[in-house]
């Protein structure tokens, strides 16, 4: 049975939803605190880092003023460069496929990530999701320009618009409250995923949450409906 969507097209958040790039994280975390004179975060204390954009998680989980925090994000960021935006970061299974199978079917995807954007792409590029998506959108490199979760989602809608995309029901596939918040505040309905780094509560106001992707798939991609008259 052909398969379609009952959106128009998909937002993709990155980190904790396509991709998981934590072991990256905790290293440039430790060091990047340490360095600044800060206690590094635990693995278990990672879902207080990921998700957000750093700029505010450094000043919300540390007490950082906000020029010590545009610091600490030059300094993350050097590191992040130095050693490559790709290394041990790793695609959530079965996320790749469904992407390609959405992009098969002709359904328009964007990303919509706090992530800067050259490392959104330096990631979809080598994970080989970059031909499957007309956008690839995040956040500018400081930060700061363009940021929060809701301008984020804005600006991936805009450029699918003017790639000629459907933009009338879109979806945002999110695994973080800000996610949640975002979309909401942009007009975009959010499926939850659950397997990111997320606390049980942040899935409130999400449109539905999903605990695998066999279930996220189940709601971005159903057969057509057989015509009542055949």
């Amino acid at each position: 049975m052909p398969e379609r969507s009952p959106f128009s097209c998909v937002l993709w958040d990155v980190d904790g939803t396509l991709v998981d790039a934590s072991e990256g994280i905790l290293r440039r975390l430790t060091i990047t605190l340490d360095h600044f004179g800060y206690k590094p975060p635990t693995r278990g204390e990672l879902s207080h880092w990921i998700g957000p954009p750093m700029y505010e998680s450094f000043q919300v989980n540390v007490g950082m003023s906000a020029e010590q925090a545009v610091e600490a994000v030059a300094f993350y960021r050097g590191l992040n460069k130095s050693e490559g935006y790709t290394v041990s970061a790793r695609l959530y299974p079965g996320v790749g496929e469904l992407v390609h199978d959405l992009h098969a079917v002709g359904v328009p995807q964007s990303t919509a990530s706090s992530k800067p954007e050259v490392q959104v792409v330096a990631l979809m590029d080598h994970f080989g999701l970059a031909p499957d998506l007309e956008a690839m959108v995040g956040a500018t490199l400081d930060e700061r320009t363009l940021s929060a979760k809701s301008d984020i989602v804005r600006e991936a809608l805009r450029r699918l618009e003017a790639g000629g995309a459907d933009t009338s029901r879109p979806v945002l596939i999110g695994d973080r409250h800000h996610d949640v918040e975002g979309g909401l505040d942009a007009g975009v309905p959010v499926i939850f995923v659950r397997w990111g780094f997320s606390w049980p509560h942040e899935a409130e106001g999400a449109q539905a949450a999903v605990d695998d992707v066999d279930q996220l798939r189940a709601l971005l991609l159903v057969g057509d409906m057989p015509d009542a008259d055949a």
